[in-house]
């Protein structure tokens, strides 16, 4: 399969309030559009693209952007705040930028989006079998220091000593 979008391209993928997003100068450079056509466009169909879709990250969060991820310092002396979308607002940027190419792009986005669930769910998955490796040696380790204390205990007991007894009393 010729693959538009390469797998490491799921690092475009941010978490902000809650939501797994794309920032609009990344999907404009996935789709071959200026960030300010692409921009343009969503202003003109506002209307697909309501607060779980789409919206605009505040100045911290940019800053937290900009701080976290280096070929975004661009964005650092930029007065204006990126648009962030979600999935589906990813989804719904197909209905506003018709080109072919937008489309195969859209495709492609959401087979990573796909991924990167699965890839969350996988260490979801990992982390409850890694719990319960924990639990099961926490449990033997637990068995191996009673056992120990047990023998410590055995061993503290006076013993009758071995060997010639001395007559001190001649």
């Amino acid at each position: 399969m010729n693959s538009l979008i390469k797998p490491e391209y799921e690092t475009l993928i941010f978490q902000f309030r809650g939501f797994k997003v794309m920032i609009d100068a990344d999907l404009a450079v996935l789709y071959g559009v200026p960030t300010k056509a692409l921009k343009q466009q969503v202003k003109r169909n506002i209307e697909r693209f309501p607060a779980d879709f789409m919206f605009e990250l505040s100045k911290d969060e940019k800053d937290e952007l900009v701080t976290n991820c280096d070929r975004l310092s661009i964005l650092k002396h930029s007065s204006i705040n990126p648009m962030v979308f979600t999935e589906q607002g990813v989804s719904m940027l197909s209905s506003v930028l018709r080109s072919g190419k937008a489309i195969k792009i859209n495709i492609e986005i959401m087979r990573a989006f796909a991924r990167y669930r699965s890839l969350l769910r996988e260490n979801e998955e990992l982390k409850k079998e890694i719990l319960k490796l924990d639990a099961k040696l926490n449990q033997a380790f637990k068995y191996l220091l009673d056992k120990l204390d047990a023998l410590h205990q055995k061993t503290t007991e006076p013993r009758n000593p071995i060997g010639y007894k001395i007559d001190n009393n001649k």
